[in-house]
């Protein structure tokens, strides 16, 4: 049996929250998004890239979430093979990983509605595209405030130093 010290196992659970969460935000973003480009695919085939690109915006929370996690599994010690985590920095790791998660899956989510109606806009007048990208980026900015957060928590934290 291996072992593995507390904090090391909060931080993984911390890896998981992270990627698990955010990815479910982007998936669920994605989807919608991928939803109304179909729509407006069946109307008008030109609208084919322009749909590609709203239904791959939400995909960023996912990397934001993916990063995280790789970031916790590694300076935990369960990548690589490095020193395990105290305890206090387990549980740090478990706010890591809440903070990028539930920030990502709000965010993935946001962006996903703004996406899809932005393609619906779009068919109706093809002048929409630039305000479409704008409103649909603007959910993202909550994906950003989790993942800053989440990097601030591992410095000062002592995860990362």
């Amino acid at each position: 049996m291996v072992e593995i010290a507390l904090g090391t196992a909060l931080a993984a659970i911390g890896a998981g929250v992270a990627i698990g969460f955010a990815g479910l935000g982007s998936g669920l973003g994605q989807g919608m998004a991928a939803a109304g480009s179909v729509g407006a695919v069946a109307e008008d085939n030109d609208m084919f890239a322009r749909g590609i690109i709203f239904s791959a915006l939400p995909e960023t929370q996912a990397i934001y979430g993916f990063l995280v996690a790789i970031l916790l599994l590694v300076f935990s010690g369960l990548l690589g093979g490095g020193q395990g985590l105290p305890t206090e920095a387990g549980i740090v790791a478990i706010g890591v990983g809440a903070s990028i998660g539930f920030a990502g899956l709000g965010s993935g989510m946001g962006q996903g509605m703004a996406a899809a109606s932005s393609v619906g806009a779009i068919v109706e007048d093809n002048d929409m595209f630039a305000r479409g990208i704008i409103f649909s980026a603007l959910p993202e900015t909550q994906a950003i405030y989790g993942f800053l957060i989440a990097i601030l928590l591992m410095v000062f934290g002592g995860i990362l130093g």
